[in-house]
């Protein structure tokens, strides 16, 4: 049975709440193939609830036109705010997020997003909601000075770890390993009482990595991966100090 995805209730947000059933239900009768994210996937996983102030829908990059034309043709304004990843959808004060990669084009949307993701129901409305290792994948690159995803994916880990596919995670994150690592060792600090649910294969295998990697030559080039998690406090490092900076797709 598909979990409902209760929302937080007053007047300030029933205006919200329509736009998002609205929204919602176009998307359900354009029969184009989404996910829902952000927030309310969060509320999903974890049982937090957020007051989540726009509504992130999540599909394929080739399908973003066609959400687009499809909300245009209600009366929708529309914007491909950042062709990387990023496209918007808005009525009056509010919006939806469309997205369909991050903006270092790692965390692409494909098929095996919607092969992995949750039926679920929201504003009465049956939704698909995205993997919570999609959303653990796509938040451990959200690491910037205004916003840092570290507690949701403790939280994620500590609230759903024992039906997460760590494997697939592992996969999709092995290129930027030091990024799970760094976040194992958050959530051990975090709770300590609950460190065996971090896979201990996994574990073993990252610090591996990490003791290896010193036995392994200094790159010759000068490399910052920084804008990978924060694309404007490690702008000096590439303006100023001439590092290069690599924009290496996972797998």
């Amino acid at each position: 049975m598909a979990k409902v995805i209760e929302l937080q209730g007053g007047l300030h947000q029933q205006k919200a709440h329509d736009f998002y059933r609205e929204a919602l239900s176009i998307l359900a009768e354009s029969k184009i193939e989404f996910l829902v994210g952000g927030g309310f996937a969060l509320r999903l996983y974890t049982d937090i609830m957020r007051d989540t102030k726009d509504l992130d829908i999540f599909c394929r990059s080739g399908d973003c036109p066609r959400i687009l034309k499809v909300f245009k043709e209600h009366g929708y304004e529309t914007e491909l705010t950042d062709a990387r990843w990023l496209a918007k959808a808005k009525s009056g004060e509010h919006f939806m997020d469309i997205i369909f990669n991050n903006p270092g084009n790692h965390c692409a949307v494909d098929d095996t997003w919607f092969e992995k993701s949750v039926k679920s129901e929201l504003l009465d409305i049956k939704v698909r909601v995205i993997p919570a290792e999609t959303l653990i994948w796509s938040k451990l690159y959200v690491q910037n000075r205004e916003r840092y995803d570290g507690a949701d994916i403790n939280h994620i880990m500590l609230r759903y770890g024992t039906k997460i596919d760590w494997k697939w995670l592992w996969t999709h994150m092995e290129t930027h390993w030091q990024l799970l690592l760094a976040q194992f060792m958050s959530f051990q600090f975090v709770y300590p009482s609950e460190r065996d649910l971090i896979p201990k294969w996994l574990f073993d295998e990252l610090l591996i990595r990490a003791q290896e990697q010193y036995d392994m030559p200094l790159p010759v080039e000068k490399i910052c991966r920084g804008p990978l998690i924060d694309q404007t406090q490690y702008a000096t490092d590439i303006t100023d100090w001439e590092y290069k900076v690599v924009t290496i797709r996972s797998v």
